[in-house]
């Protein structure tokens, strides 16, 4: 382990060890063999355990089940929101400081590519107070600290913090943010800006099949020209879909839709024939009914559902909480589990993977995966929505449904430096979740320490065929040019 990795693993297994156990040094015991599991059970200490379990908890990489990352290339030149140390909080932070009062007009002055990095304190002073105590604040402030030695972001030290991101941004930072400073195995993209993106970065930024404009829109757009099929009906249509499951589903991990943002999760298995003068009445540009609009939406939802288990690519669906502000209507989100467990019981063979615990309504959702087995739950984004009711969130599904069916992190960021802070935050509540129930009585401390691994890592390896993919992607024809 190196200097860097061993002075953030003791930091971040310290954090991790909860009540019982911050006041253990752990000099003693990193670097150390790893304790038997039945002298942990029948010797150690409360505070030996909770030692032992952060510090693996730290040791251990981490799968991570969804991100949003572009291209590193495309950070290098400059192609994002703006390039200086307020992009870190470019992607849900920036929600938290409008809905903490910051004026529009500052808030667009926070994130512009031509106001001075340094003068930017200023718009950010009276509003980081209110921000920082949140998840969101929380991982950019110890992204800031990991990445550029600033304990404390202020007026004093955001030039600092500035000479530093220009430092850190040039050729393999992805690399030594996620790899050597996050302790991440690989990373799952769902890119925005294309249907897969064929990234230079093939074995660390795995990707998904995003089918969110197969089957909402749809996006002929984007997702024809590609294919080189002209679409003039239904049929048609099909023939686009098929073209990107058949030439990306060898190398991408799952599929993903976020289509929860728009409408209930509740698709109906429609056939071909009822929706077919849909979709000719709406390429024409014909009126068509909110009612047939779902219809459409629905048929080619699950086209797509089967072609994903076809392939066996995971069918990845957001549920919960949405980012932004101001516009979430609540009401449909506590239906979000409702409608999946239709879907989980009408697709027995399809693995469903639901996002972000579908926050607020986690407990629903674990009723999920205890009943379904089709049905895995992925922490991605959960930690830094609600940092306790996730710890709240691993203890009750570790002790209701089935181990192997939980993903406990995925960064959700566009910026790749954030990603830093909310992964120490995950392994601070992954420790914290395993030393209270082992606390409760509820494990026993060799039981715990057996969970980690398989939680952090292993199922993420195994539901999404890792090892597989990532060979494959190593030799992706894109990078032979």
């Amino acid at each position: 382990m190196t200097e860097e990795k061993e002075r953030i693993s003791r930091r971040s297994a310290i954090k991790g060890v909860g009540a019982i156990g911050a006041g253990v040094a752990l000099g003693s015991i990193v670097g150390s063999k790893p304790t038997e599991a039945k002298t942990l059970d029948t010797m150690a200490k409360p505070k030996d355990i909770a030692s032992d379990i952060a510090r693996r908890v730290a040791e251990t990489p981490l799968v991570d089940s969804h991100e949003h990352l572009i291209e590193e290339k495309d950070r290098l030149e400059k192609r994002a929101r703006c390039d200086d140390w307020a992009l870190l909080m470019s992607h849900y932070l920036d929600s938290d400081l409008l809905t903490a009062g910051m004026p529009p007009k500052d808030h667009r002055r926070l994130f512009s590519a031509n106001v001075d990095p340094v003068e930017k304190w200023k718009l950010l002073a009276p509003w980081w107070p209110a921000v920082k105590n949140t998840g969101y604040g929380q991982a950019v402030a110890i992204a800031i600290r990991e990445l550029y030695g600033v304990d404390d972001l202020s007026e004093k030290t955001a030039a600092k913090v500035q000479q530093k991101y220009e430092e850190l941004r040039k050729p393999g930072f992805y690399r030594k943010v996620l790899s050597d400073v996050a302790r991440i195995h690989s990373c799952q993209v769902n890119c925005l800006s294309r249907p897969f993106m064929e990234s230079q970065l093939p074995d660390l930024l795995l990707q998904d099949i995003s089918f969110l404009g197969m089957h909402m829109g749809p996006d002929i757009g984007s997702f024809a020209p590609p294919a080189g099929i002209e679409v003039k009906d239904l049929s048609n249509w099909h023939s686009v879909i098929d073209w990107w499951f058949d030439k990306y589903s060898n190398l991408a991990v799952a599929v993903k839709s976020q289509a929860a943002y728009s409408r209930d999760l509740n698709y109906e298995d429609v056939p071909a024939e009822k929706a077919a003068p849909v979709f000719k009445r709406q390429i024409n540009g014909e009126p068509v009914s909110e009612a047939d609009r779902k219809l459409l939406q629905d048929h080619l939802f699950w086209h797509c559902i089967r072609k994903a288990t076809e392939h066996n690519l995971p069918v990845k669906l957001h549920t919960g909480y949405y980012a932004g502000q101001n516009y979430m209507p609540l009401g449909r989100l506590a239906n979000n589990p409702a409608s999946v467990s239709n879907l989980l019981r009408h697709a027995p063979d399809t693995t469903f993977v639901l996002m972000h615990i579908c926050y607020p309504y986690y407990e629903d959702l674990i009723s999920l995966a205890k009943h379904y087995t089709n049905a895995h739950i992925d922490m991605c984004w959960a930690w830094i929505i609600n940092p306790a009711a996730s710890v709240q969130f691993l203890k009750h599904y570790l002790v209701t449904a089935p181990a192997n069916k939980i993903l406990t992190f995925g960064g959700d960021y566009i910026p790749v430096e954030p990603v830093v802070g909310h992964a120490e935050i995950a392994r601070r509540g992954i420790a914290r979740a395993l030393i209270e129930l082992v606390e409760e009585g509820w494990l026993s401390p060799s039981d715990a320490i057996e969970l980690i691994e398989p939680i952090m890592c292993g199922n993420g390896k195994r539901i999404f065929r890792l090892d597989e993919k990532i060979a494959r992607c190593k030799k992706s024809a894109w990078l032979e040019g």
